[in-house]
């Protein structure tokens, strides 16, 4: 019996960026990024420089390195970037303790994540169309 293996062809129009190691816990990141997708690229980085989280500073340098990957390794458009998707994923947990009454020991956990930006160029084909 033969294996077929089919031929991935790599769509050039779609672009990721990844932010390992994240220094902050994959809830609270997965709020901002909830407000994100779906969005342009420039408008999201627009809303992240007002949003009062701290993590907020690290989630737009991914956005502006995904569209900086976009654009000089795909040559795309970054007018028409759009953020299709993006995810967070657990990472590495650091481990503290703090002394407790009567000899005991208080764990700390202190999360990391992994953070996914994906983006897209969408064509406005429909203006060019109504112009001709």
């Amino acid at each position: 019996m033969a294996i077929i293996k089919k031929k991935q062809t790599k769509d050039l129009s779609i672009v990721k960026a990844v932010y390992r190691n994240l220094r902050s816990s994959p809830r609270k990141i997965n709020d901002i990024l909830r407000s994100i997708r779906g969005k342009k690229a420039d408008i999201a980085i627009k809303n992240l420089q007002f949003s009062e989280k701290r993590v907020s500073k690290e989630i737009s340098k991914t956005i502006k390195s995904a569209v900086a990957n976009a654009e000089n390794n795909n040559q795309l458009d970054i007018d028409n970037l759009f953020i299709k998707e993006a995810y967070v994923g657990k990472g590495m947990v650091m481990k503290r303790y703090r002394p407790r009454a009567r000899g005991k020991a208080g764990e700390i956990k202190k999360p990391f994540s992994n953070l996914t930006i994906i983006v897209i160029e969408k064509k406005n084909n429909s203006k060019e169309e109504k112009r001709t």
